[in-house]
C-alpha cells in the first residue's frame, strides 16, 4: 500500500467524496496529517505540504465525529478489531486502505452530498491527486477519536467517471456499468419524479461532507471548490442531518433506523440476532466476494455504493395510519394508529420488534442492542403455526421483507448491505400536520454498500420489496408497504396481515409514502487506488 499520504491520486470524472466532521467543542488548529496503519503505527505526512493544501480543513479532534445511538450496532475500537483479526487471521482487513463510510453505518450528524461533473479531466486528476486524495479518510481513522479528522472525506466514481478517467477495466457489475437511471422501471421509479441532474449519466461524482455543523460543511465545500476550480461543475446537492432529540437515529416517519446492519466477520462481534456476514459481501476482493478472483487488483478493498434520494410524505402517512388502523378493543384512535404503524414497519418507533412485543411498545428493549434484533419470526409457544400465524409480525412488514430471517432457507447473508444513509429536510410543521399535506421536502438519503449490486440493493428492492408475495407466504401479503412498488406501477396496492384478529383482511391504498427522486451507482475505491490505477 502506498503510504505517501500527501501524494494520493484519483483521476478525472465521476467522483463521490464523503466528508465527516466533528463534535461541538473541537479545537481547530494547524496540525500535521496523521493516518494510522492497520497495526496502529502512525504515518505522518509532511506538515508543511499538508498545511498548504487548500482542500484541507485543519484542526485537532477532541470529541468523536459520530453519534453513539442506543440500540444501533456500536462501531468497534481499533483494539477490538485487532483482537478479532488476531483470532481470525484469514479475515484480515486493511482498514487503512478501506474508505470509512463503507463500515461506519448510519451514525453521521450532518452530511452533504455534493454531486458534480468533471469539465477538465487532466486538470481534475492533478488536483484530485494533490489536494483531494491526501484528505480521504480511512476506516481505521474513524475508530479512534484522536485520529478522526475535523472533516472526514470519502470519494467514489460512477461508471462514466471511470470511463472519463480512462479506466476501462471490467469491475464486475452490470448494474454499475449501466447506471441507475436505466433501471427505473424494474426499481418501480417514475422517471418524471427524478431530480433532473440525477437522470441519465451526467453526474460524474459526488462529495459527501459530514460534520456536526452546517458551517463546517460549508467551509469544506468552499475549500474543495477552491482547490478544484473549473475542473468540475456542481450538478446537485442534498444536505442530510440526524433528527433533533429525542429523535436522533430515527427516520422521518419516526422509527429508529439502522438496527439490522450486518456484522462484518473480522471487523466486529455480532450482537444477538445480528447477521454475521463475510467481508466480501460488502468489500471487494475479500472472502465472500464471488468475483474476487476476476476483480481488477486495484479495486480490492473498495465497495459498490447505491445512492437513492427518497422523499417521505410524513403527514400523509400519519393520516393513513389514523384513518385505516384496524379496530382494537381498549385502544384509543392514536394507539390503534401507533400499532398499525408498528405492524407496517415491523418495529415500534422505539426500535422494539413487534415479533417480540406484538401488543405494545417496549422502549427499553428498543434501545437494547442485545434484544432488538434477537428474533427470527418463529416461535415455540403452543399453537403457533409459523406458516400462517401473523399475531406477532405480519408477513408483509417492512423489516420482514428486507431481512426474512426464518422465512427463507437459503443463506441470506449474501444479500446483506451496509446502510450508511441519513435523513434530510425539516421536521413536520404544525401547518402540515393540520392539513395532512406535505409542503416541505423531507426524506432519507439512502446509501448502501455491497460487492454485488444485483444481489444486494437491487434484489432487496425488486425481488423482495416490489414483489407482492416475495417468499410465498399464505395468505399473500402485497408489496413492502413502505418502499415497495408493483412493477406494473398500478395505482392501487394492498396489504394483508395488519389485523391480528383477521389476518386475511385486505387494506388497499393508492399513495406512495416514499417517492424516489433518483440516484446513482458508484464505486468507492480503496484509498491506494487513488494514487495508483485511477490517477495513471
Amino acid at each position: 500500500m502506498n503510504t505517501n499520504l500527501s501524494r494520493r491520486t484519483v483521476s478525472s470524472h465521476t467522483v463521490f467524496v464523503r466528508l465527516a466532521g466533528c463534535e461541538r467543542g473541537d479545537v481547530v488548529s494547524a496540525s500535521p496529517y496523521i493516518k494510522p496503519t492497520l497495526l496502529g503505527i502512525s504515518v505522518v505526512g509532511p506538515a508543511l505540504a499538508l498545511s498548504a493544501n487548500p482542500a484541507k480543513v485543519p484542526g485537532t479532534r477532541t470529541t468523536s465525529i459520530l453519534h453513539k445511538i442506543p440500540g444501533l450496532p456500536v462501531l468497534p475500537t481499533l483494539e477490538e478489531v485487532q483482537s478479532i483479526q488476531k483470532r481470525q487471521a484469514n479475515t484480515t482487513l486493511n482498514l487503512n486502505d478501506i474508505q470509512f463510510d463503507i463500515v461506519v453505518g448510519q451514525q453521521k450528524i450532518k452530511q452533504l452530498f455534493y454531486f458534480f461533473s468533471i469539465q477538465n479531466a487532466t486538470d481534475f486528476k492533478t488536483k484530485l491527486k494533490n489536494n483531494v486524495a491526501p484528505i480521504v479518510t480511512s476506516a481505521q481513522q474513524m475508530l479512534t477519536t484522536s485520529t478522526q479528522p475535523i472533516v472526514a472525506v470519502n470519494i467514489a466514481f460512477s461508471q462514466t467517471g471511470l470511463t472519463a478517467l480512462g479506466v476501462t477495466d471490467n469491475v464486475g457489475s452490470g448494474e454499475f456499468n449501466g447506471g441507475q437511471f436505466q433501471s427505473t422501471f424494474i426499481l418501480g421509479d417514475d422517471p418524471a419524479n427524478w431530480v433532473t441532474a440525477l437522470a441519465g449519466t451526467t453526474v460524474h461524482g459526488v462529495f459527501l461532507l459530514a460534520s456536526d455543523t452546517e458551517a463546517r460543511i460549508n467551509t469544506q465545500v468552499a475549500a474543495l471548490e477552491t482547490a478544484l476550480g473549473t475542473s468540475i461543475t456542481k450538478r446537485h446537492s442534498l444536505l442530510g442531518a440526524s433528527r433533533p432529540a429525542p429523535n436522533v437515529g430515527h427516520e422521518m416517519f419516526g422509527f429508529l433506523d439502522g438496527i439490522g446492519q450486518p456484522a462484518i466477520i473480522g471487523f466486529q462481534t455480532p450482537n444477538p440476532g445480528q447477521m454475521p456476514t463475510k467481508p466480501g459481501v460488502i468489500i471487494l476482493g475479500m472472502d465472500g466476494d464471488g468475483l474476487a478472483t476476476v476483480r481488477p487488483s486495484w479495486s480490492i478493498g473498495g465497495s459498490f455504493m447505491a445512492f437513492r434520494q427518497l422523499d417521505q410524505l410524513v403527514p400523509e402517512f400519519n393520516k393513513f395510519l389514523l384513518d385505516r388502523a384496524p379496530a382494537a378493543t381498549g385502544l384509543t384512535v392514536q394507539q390503534r394508529a401507533d400499532k398499525f404503524g408498528a405492524r407496517l414497519i415491523g418495529r415500534w418507533k422505539s426500535g422494539a420488534p413487534v415479533d417480540l412485543f406484538p401488543t405494545a411498545d417496549n422502549a427499553t428493549a428498543g434501545t437494547d442492542k442485545n434484544v432488538n434484533s434477537a428474533f427470527t419470526f418463529d416461535h415455540t409457544n403452543e399453537g403457533f403455526d409459523f406458516a400462517t400465524d401473523q399475531t406477532h409480525c405480519p408477513f408483509g412488514a417492512h423489516i420482514r421483507a428486507m431481512r426474512p430471517r426464518a422465512d427463507v432457507t437459503f443463506d441470506a447473508s449474501n444479500n446483506m448491505i451496509m446502510r450508511a444513509g441519513i435523513p434530510y429536510g425539516p421536521e413536520v410543521t404544525s401547518a402540515e400536520s393540520q392539513s395532512n399535506t406535505t409542503t416541505q421536502q423531507r426524506g432519507f438519503a439512502f446509501v448502501a454498500y455491497q460487492t454485488a449490486i444485483n444481489r444486494g440493493f437491487v434484489e432487496l428492492q425488486v425481488a423482495w420489496a416490489n414483489t407482492e408475495n416475495a417468499f410465498s407466504k399464505t395468505p399473500a401479503h402485497g408489496v413492502d408497504p413502505i418502499i415497495g412498488t408493483p412493477v406494473s406501477n398500478r395505482p392501487n396496492r394492498w396489504i394483508t396481515g395488519m389485523d391480528p384478529a383477521n389476518p386475511t383482511a385486505n387494506i388497499t391504498y393508492s399513495t406512495s409514502f416514499v417517492v424516489s427522486r433518483g440516484g446513482e451507482y458508484f464505486l468507492t475505491p480503496p484509498i491506494s487506488a487513488l494514487t495508483g490505477r485511477l490517477s495513471q
